[in-house]
């Protein structure tokens, strides 16, 4: 189950607690969105995360254990450990990595590779941009474009992160 966290986590570029934390009623398979609610968000607004179809593999065959938790734990209807990916990093020996890496890994390879707009990277990292006033008159949340580029980095991961992302992790 953590391999599984841990490709997730590393396709959506989200913090570790948004996506152990996650839970089936925040999912739209129809809609392919996941909602993470307000007071799990650092920043304290839901987030809407487009989901890709690598994401949906990955989720589709977890419906089926009919758990709360998308990423349930070693204890029944209990999330993952916090430090379960972590540790899935070190027995893969995979030196240096931590999971919250894999996000600035998503800004560097955003900018430099995709050369995707700042607004669209950040958004997609559910961080703020611009001053209040821009914030203001900016009330995108920039979804669709978000979808594109996410829908791009899986591409990327799964043409150059075999080993961590391929399907029989």
């Amino acid at each position: 189950m953590a391999a599984k966290a841990l490709r997730f986590t590393i396709l959506t570029a989200s913090r570790t607690s948004e996506v152990l934390e996650m839970k089936w009623p925040e999912v739209d398979f129809d809609a392919e969105l996941w909602t993470v609610p307000a007071e799990r968000m650092k920043g304290g607004k839901a987030h809407r995360v487009p989901l890709t179809d690598e994401m949906l593999a990955i989720l589709e065959p977890l419906r089926a254990l009919q758990s709360e938790y998308v990423f349930e734990g070693q204890k029944r209807h209990r999330p993952l450990s916090n430090m379960s990916m972590l540790m899935l990093l070190r027995r893969m020996s995979a030196d240096g990595f931590t999971v919250h890496g894999f996000r600035s890994s998503f800004r560097d390879w955003a900018a430099e590779v995709a050369n995707a707009p700042r607004e669209v990277a950040e958004a997609a990292l559910a961080h703020q941009v611009g001053s209040d006033v821009e914030r203001a008159y900016a009330r995108s949340d920039l979804l669709e474009r978000r979808r594109a580029l996410a829908s791009e980095w899986a591409s990327h991961l799964e043409a150059s992160k075999p080993s961590l992302l391929g399907a029989n992790s």
